[in-house]
């Protein structure tokens, strides 16, 4: 079975993940092992921070601001 293409919304969304598990220390891990390799906890940090990130984009493209969310 042929993998599929990722979406441009799929690869922008695994890209902020790669970027925020780098941020995390934990790039070199998912590299070795993948994402299944991650514990519930390093993952819910991952997740946590993407979401972060998302909701402050979506709300500063609602008021027409471009800030950074803050670290965690």
């Amino acid at each position: 079975m042929a993998k599929k293409e990722l979406t441009e919304a799929q690869k922008k969304a695994l890209q902020m993940k790669l970027e925020v598990a780098e941020e995390l220390g934990l790039l070199e891990k998912v590299q070795k092992v993948g994402w299944k390799g991650l514990t519930s906890r390093e993952s819910g940090r991952i997740g946590g921070v993407v979401r972060s990130r998302n909701q402050a984009k979506k709300k500063a493209a609602g008021s027409g601001q471009t800030k950074e969310p803050k670290e965690i």
